[in-house]
């Protein structure tokens, strides 16, 4: 409930000072010079506590997107495994808006800078659509928590924003002889991690992060499983270990070369993944390989079973997507698989209509 205090000041100014007081709420106070002002403010004040608007207005007011910033790369990027480096986007929107106050980042500027992500900004060298809108979801899941975890905001602005359109995914696979011919190389290369490491991403599309930061304790050689702890969506996935895979890494199990790791293929420092960059480039070189990454292999794992038969649904459960839209790309490989469930199905149905 409201109060009103009138003031008389040595000038003969009049002021009038208004009290907020609800039940289970601080006290809210301010002044002005008319009692019309004062009492609209009480009016709309009071209105914005009872329906809870009052209090995360003030917050987003009083902290700045650096503010947001700071605070999330202490609370939620420890405990991300995100090999897209989230840190780096948000660095970018701190030096760009961290000055703004929350409460002032409105959709038209979040807008204004997309566009100047796209033109490279503050540099020369545009961005593509698949890079903005990774500096993007960055900065969406860092407001996302603000709006549900700490309650500085009531919404977050960016459910506004429009994300640019992002090319087709990208399907490049290994052709049988490419296929062959990566294996002769990795299986001939000096570094003791590479032929594992390209035969387990092949025959199971994990990705590079998941492949390289298995641990001992994920690995069920007894029944042939793995147990994928953490991935890129955030939940457990479990992937079959069979055939070569399974061979290699009972192999790498038996001459286990170090002990002071969990790591499967733990680099210099025990803690930290090998990095294979240079051997994986020239295994390429060697098999004569051109437009190929590592995380192609993930694609060839998932062009493999689609031209096996395998449906969609199934290479999202293998792959560990939540949707089918990110293996959409691979329908067009299953194409025999589809013809033959058509065939079943008319033979079946004009098989009972002859009858």
């Amino acid at each position: 409930m409201a109060t009103f205090d009138k003031h008389t000041a040595n000038d003969g100014k009049i002021t009038v000072r208004v009290r907020i007081r609800l039940k289970g709420r601080p006290l809210q106070t301010a002044t002005f010079h008319r009692l019309t002002d004062a009492r609209r403010w009480a009016q709309q004040t009071e209105a914005a506590i009872r329906e809870e608007r009052y209090f995360k207005t003030r917050e987003a007011q009083r902290h700045t997107l650096a503010d947001l910033v700071d605070r999330y790369a202490a609370d939620v990027l420890p405990q991300k495994r995100d090999t897209r480096n989230p840190t780096r986007y948000l660095a970018w929107w701190r030096e760009q808006l961290g000055a703004y106050p929350l409460a002032d980042l409105t959709p038209p500027i979040l807008a204004e800078y997309r566009d100047k992500l796209a033109a490279g900004h503050p540099g020369a060298e545009p961005r593509s659509p698949a890079t903005v809108v990774r500096y993007l979801a960055a900065l969406s899941h860092c407001l996302s928590v603000a709006v549900k975890e700490y309650q500085w905001l009531d919404d977050s602005p960016m459910r506004k924003v429009s994300k640019p359109q992002e090319p087709r995914g990208r399907v490049r696979f290994l052709s049988d002889d490419e296929r062959v011919a990566l294996l002769a190389a990795c299986e001939e290369s000096l570094n003791p991690y590479l032929l594992t490491v390209v035969v387990l991403a092949l025959s199971t599309g994990m990705r590079q992060g998941e492949v390289m930061n298995l641990e001992w304790r994920d690995v069920d050689l007894a029944r042939g499983w793995i147990t994928l702890r953490e991935t890129k969506n955030g939940t457990m996935r479990g992937v079959p270990l069979t055939g070569k895979a399974l061979a290699l890494v009972n192999e790498h199990a038996r001459i286990r070369r170090r002990l002071d790791t969990p790591l499967l293929f733990p680099g210099t420092h025990p803690d930290k993944p090998a990095n294979l960059r240079q051997p994986w480039e020239k295994a390429l070189k060697k098999a004569g390989i051109e437009d190929f990454h590592f995380h192609d292999l993930r694609h060839s794992a998932a062009s493999y079973l689609a031209m096996n038969g395998a449906s969609l649904n199934e290479i999202a459960a293998v792959l560990g997507h939540k949707t089918l839209a990110m293996v959409q790309r691979y329908a067009h490989l299953s194409e025999s698989h589809k013809a033959g469930v058509v065939e079943r199905m008319n033979a079946a149905i004009f098989r009972e209509a002859a009858l």
